[in-house]
């Protein structure tokens, strides 16, 4: 548990003080105290005045700004301030800069601006959160680390091409063993010294000549990000052991390897940012594979905006009663704080109109504070009920960075090919049955589950397939899809037959693989009905032509040369089942598959709802919470069970088998009396 020492839900953000006069910091403490903020955020971007030059520190404003927040009762999230340095340091270490993929030079400005192999970046980032740390470690409100800010973009200098080298060494130890990893004699690409190689740029027009070169860097990007994270870590680690450290990951994204990141925070949190019109099922997945990185242990919601993004194409307000809906179901999904940013709206540059608690003109009198501050009460209300919860799931997602990185540098089949979609596509159905799913690595323990899915599996790495096959022998059920088992880590293909190492767990053998433009499209036929499954669907894209090889047939194509072939498959595998999705399917035939395999394992929806309404749980010590969230812009009904229950923000109880009403964008947190 993160929130020992502030015992509730943690709720504040991103406070930027240094951006305005001391008066200002003594209205902000008492309009923070009116909407319910018991943590900030500070100061993420303050490097430059808490240095203003290489041998000269500045820490007496944060020293008074600690002080009064603390007067306050109001605790603090302290970042290291290392995501934008200096530009003294850019001036007088021009190597500390950033080149870009097409070999341009970057100029001081912006944020995580840096080179992540910068000896002189990495020196001074340390250096400063070791004299944060030295100077606040004891300071009573201080409460968790936060390192530097949103990491993410590569770079491409001569400084990273020797760290490539190096980390290539590493990691195959010869330069022939480089080549056969890679595949170099293709194309005559064969190096015979290190000196040889050099990173995969832009500047021939296309980066994805060789795939495995370019995934490798990728990975060693990822390596050396952390690397400037790890080394802030272990100073602030070193002075206050007893406090948690993260660092906020700005989304689903695969700029770095998040699990292995995962494994290096002591709570993670991430950036919520869904526009408008996102679909909740997205933003649903995001939280739950925030989660997964640690093994389903909460997470912090470290950013939201309270009203509008200033970045996107169209930056819609949240309609009332959205923010404290998105809110809730963070937490439903493992939050254990809910966070903006930003908490007072900057005045000029480029984040002046993204939304804020205290908005430009000053006071409590907006509709945003008076929504931020009835969530603010609600929370403080529910203390310490939902801390350390977990989520209970039964079904798992397999989704890896990898492997994306991987479909998206390869050179066909499809240009419409997507792994992040194709996995949000099946993620969906579960969704919208209120059926839980973890999204997890390949990597993790599967034991604890009844039903994997892993859309378009096209990356195995070592030991997956076996533990995959473990699971399935052991009675588990497990689900793949076109595209599957055809690559190693390395991105080369795994030669005798499609889909390679399952291969044998599918009872199936892909002989060819069609790519169809949008305009073309074929049809599912289902013979004989399974569960839900029945009738005709479409389907399109890709379409793999396989051969049985001991498994059974469910349903075939209906068009083209291939029709009759079969299209989903079978396979008793040990005590278990595994079945293969050989199309892109439309969405009706994702959602009867994932609803006849639920109807066969015995998963369902805790309770049921009319359509709109997601259902999560959250358990803790025996007991048993329901989030009920109406995301429709009406009311709609949940239907209870054969228990009576108590709504833990309105206090209202329900006799058992009622129908409770809950008005648009409406939230309920029911336990039972």
């Amino acid at each position: 548990m993160i929130n020992r020492k502030l015992p509730t839900i943690w709720y504040g953000g991103d406070y930027n003080p240094d951006q305005w006069p001391e008066a200002i910091w003594h209205e902000d403490m008492a309009l923070f105290q009116k909407a319910g903020i018991n943590i900030v955020t500070l100061p993420v971007f303050s490097w430059a005045k808490l240095q203003p030059s290489e041998d000269v520190y500045s820490f007496e404003w944060l020293d008074k700004l600690l002080d009064l927040i603390e007067q306050n009762g109001i605790y603090a999230c302290l970042a290291t301030s290392t995501a934008a340095q200096p530009a003294w340091m850019s001036r007088k270490y021009p190597e500390v800069l950033p080149v870009d993929i097409d070999g341009r030079k970057r100029s001081h400005g912006s944020r995580v601006n840096f080179c992540p192999n910068s000896e002189t970046y990495r020196y001074y980032s340390t250096r400063l959160a070791e004299k944060l740390a030295e100077r606040y470690g004891s300071h009573p409100a201080l409460l968790i680390w936060h390192i530097g800010n949103e990491y993410g973009p590569h770079c491409y200098c001569d400084q990273c091409a020797s760290a490539f080298r190096v980390w290539l060494q590493k990691k195959y130890q010869t330069i022939e063993e480089v080549n056969k990893q890679w595949n170099m004699s293709f194309w005559g690409h064969t190096v015979y010294d290190w000196e040889e190689i050099v990173p995969p740029t832009n500047l021939n027009g296309d980066n994805r000549c060789f795939q495995s070169m370019t995934l490798d860097y990728k990975r060693f990007m990822s390596d050396s990000i952390l690397a400037c994270y790890q080394g802030e870590y272990d100073a602030v680690k070193r002075i206050t052991p007893e406090l948690p450290v993260t660092t906020n990951i700005w989304g689903l994204f695969n700029g770095l390897d998040l699990h292995t990141w995962g494994k290096h925070m002591d709570v993670v949190s991430w950036d919520s940012y869904p526009q408008m019109n996102e679909p909740m099922c997205n933003v649903a997945m995001r939280h739950d594979y925030m989660r997964g990185l640690k093994d389903g242990q909460p997470f912090m919601l470290m950013e939201q905006t309270p009203s509008q993004q200033n970045w996107q194409p169209y930056n819609s307000l949240k309609r009332p009663g959205v923010m404290r809906l998105w809110s809730y179901q963070a937490v439903a999904r493992g939050a254990d704080t809910v966070m903006f940013f930003q908490l007072r709206r900057s005045f000029g540059a480029c984040e002046k109109y993204h939304g804020a608690v205290i908005e430009h003109v000053g006071h409590e009198e907006t509709r945003v504070f008076r929504e931020c501050a009835q969530l603010g009460a609600e929370l403080k209300e529910l203390g310490d009920t939902l801390l350390d919860s977990r989520l209970e799931s039964k079904v798992a997602l397999l989704f890896d960075i990898d492997t994306w990185n991987a479909i998206e540098i390869t050179s066909g089949p499809n240009v419409d090919l997507n792994y992040a979609s194709q996995a949000q596509k099946y993620y969906k159905a579960f969704y919208d049955m209120n059926v839980g799913v973890d999204v997890i690595s390949p990597l993790s323990d599967l034991s604890g589950y009844q039903l994997v899915v892993a859309p378009v599996f096209y990356m195995l790495k070592p030991g997956v397939a076996e533990r995959v096959k473990s699971f399935v022998e052991q009675g588990g059920t497990f689900v793949t899809t076109f595209f599957s088992g055809i690559v190693n880590e390395n991105d080369l293909v795994t030669l005798g037959g499609y889909p390679g190492e399952l291969r044998g767990l599918l009872g199936i053998w892909v002989e060819e693989i069609d790519s169809l433009p949008p305009e073309l499209k074929n049809r599912i036929i289902v013979e004989t009905p399974f569960g839900h499954v029945t009738g005709e669907y479409a389907c399109g894209m890709l379409c793999d032509l396989l051969h049985l090889e001991g498994a059974t047939s469910l349903a075939v194509y209906g068009d083209d040369f291939y029709a009759g072939m079969p299209v989903l498959t079978e396979n008793a595998y040990g005590k278990g089942k595994a079945y293969y999705v050989a199309t892109d399917a439309d969405e009706r035939f994702i959602s009867d598959l994932c609803a006849s395999l639920c109807d066969q394992l015995g998963l369902a929806a805790p309770l049921r709802a009319d359509s709109g309404i997601e259902l999560t749980q959250r358990h803790k010590d025996g007991k048993t919470f329901t989030f009920v969230l109406n995301h429709n812009k009406q009311q709609a009904s949940v239907h209870l069970n054969k228990r009576a229950y108590r709504d833990l923000l309105s206090r209202s109880e329900y006799a058992p088998e009622s129908a409770v009403t809950l008005a648009a964008y409406g939230v309920m947190i029911l336990e039972e009396v």
